[in-house]
């Protein structure tokens, strides 16, 4: 079965997290994907190894399998010319430099559309292509602070910063750079035109929180720190601590709250004039609750909450159509659903070497497609030859340049994935 993106190829010189995120998404989708790396260890993302990963650790192949890898130095002559001749091949360019770098090898957008007037070329930066700032680099929870994103969460207004608690923008720009990539091919179809895209960390922070910048923007309207509340408003929107462990509870309307009562034996919560504005709770329409006293009844309800078993509760809640998940961790959560029928997550397989890397996929699942790209990650320069040759580039010539540091070559078997590998729904 085809997968959308064959007969595409990206040149991808990005590294770390946003960029080769945004490629593994093309690769995964079908794209050929040629990971271009530096010669002398490759990106940083391969140090984080034992000796049983070799250069392909896991935090490396989660994010590049399905990829080729070609063993360049773009900061030599030789080196870049090569990957301008292999540019005239291909319909994507990608690169996380700051701005300004690439342009000093000859390989910026302009250099690159000379040769290849319809490529569709991706910055991936901190903060843009333009402005004062565009020059700084940029690490994830340095751009949540820029951004007020550590200002979103917490207790109370003046509560220290608190940073999300993994790589969010890195991943979402990556996420929004697959996407304008695969809408700028669309039209590359459609019209036989090119395009430039400058995705951004910044762009990325403020569509995560795009709601709120946008009452900002329009109103003037702060953001509140509400902790792990929700954000209608409702009393009963919150996350209670329980016998057993926390659990996080949405009875937002008057119909959820009526059921949450029911559950918690507290009925009577609902005709308490102290507790709620009783004409709004009976009105007819799809309103939210509202308090009238809300520390009363955050304190009726968390007493409550506090004699009870959280994994009772959520069983009980959502059979009465109330939304509530006891708080677990992560690992938790993956053990729980991993074949156990309650959830149909992707189950992405990547063979590497004599061990598996699993995943989850890629957030959603296509009805009808191919499957995952399940070969793993190379070894750095596993398809340097390969590649090179294809721009006339010969054996000697390319061991040569090796001994020269400009590429490195491995002969590594490729990585192929077993015959019974597939995706299969947890």
């Amino acid at each position: 079965m085809s997968k959308p993106l064959e007969g595409v190829r990206v040149l991808d010189l990005s590294h770390v997290i946003a960029g080769p995120l945004a490629s593994f998404y093309l690769a995964q989708m079908g794209a050929e994907v040629i990971k271009i790396e530096p010669p002398d260890g490759g990106e940083v993302m391969r140090t984080g190894k034992n000796a049983s990963e070799g250069d392909t650790p896991t935090g490396f192949v989660a994010l590049n399998a399905g990829k080729r890898s070609l063993a360049l130095d773009i900061r030599s002559p030789e080196g870049a010319e090569m990957l301008r001749s292999l540019a005239l091949t291909a319909d994507v360019f990608i690169e996380n430099f700051r701005p300004g770098v690439v342009a000093r090898y000859g390989l910026d957008f302009e250099a690159i559309k000379a040769i290849k007037p319809d490529i569709v070329y991706c910055s991936i930066s901190g903060y843009g292509q333009e402005g004062e700032w565009s020059g700084r680099g940029a690490y994830d929870h340095v751009v949540q602070a820029l951004t007020g994103m550590m200002m979103m969460s917490g207790e109370h207004p003046d509560a220290p910063p608190l940073k999300v608690g993994f790589p969010v923008i890195d991943v979402a720009v990556g996420m929004l750079g697959a996407l304008s990539i695969v809408s700028a091919l669309h039209r590359r179809a459609r019209d036989g035109a090119g395009q430039y895209i400058d995705a951004s960390m910044v762009q990325a922070s403020l569509m995560l929180m795009y709601p709120n910048a946008s009452a900002f923007l329009t109103d003037g309207t702060e953001p509140r720190r509400i902790g792990n509340r929700g954000y209608t408003g409702s009393p009963a929107a919150d996350t209670y601590q329980c016998s057993d462990g926390w659990l996080a509870v949405a009875a937002n309307t008057p119909q959820q709250f009526r059921k949450l009562a029911a559950t918690l034996g507290m009925e009577e919560l609902c005709e308490d004039a102290r507790a709620l504005d009783l004409e709004a709770f009976n009105a007819p329409g799809r309103g939210f609750v509202v308090p009238r006293d809300a520390d009363y009844v955050i304190g009726r309800l968390r007493a409550a909450f506090a004699n009870r078993q959280a994994a009772d509760l959520e069983t009980r809640l959502n059979a009465a159509g109330v939304p509530a998940a006891r708080v677990r961790r992560l690992g938790e959560f993956l053990r729980e659903t991993d074949g156990s029928g309650r959830l149909g997550l992707p189950d992405f397989r990547f063979s590497q070497q004599q061990r598996e890397v699993r995943t989850r996929g890629l957030g959603f699942s296509y009805a009808d497609e191919g499957g995952p790209s399940a070969r793993g990650a190379e070894s750095l320069g596993q398809s340097t030859q390969a590649l090179l040759s294809e721009i006339g580039v010969g054996t000697e010539a390319v061991a040569a340049l090796a001994r020269a540091g400009v590429v490195r070559a491995t002969s590594a078997a490729p990585t192929a994935p077993p015959a019974s590998l597939s995706r299969v729904a947890a």
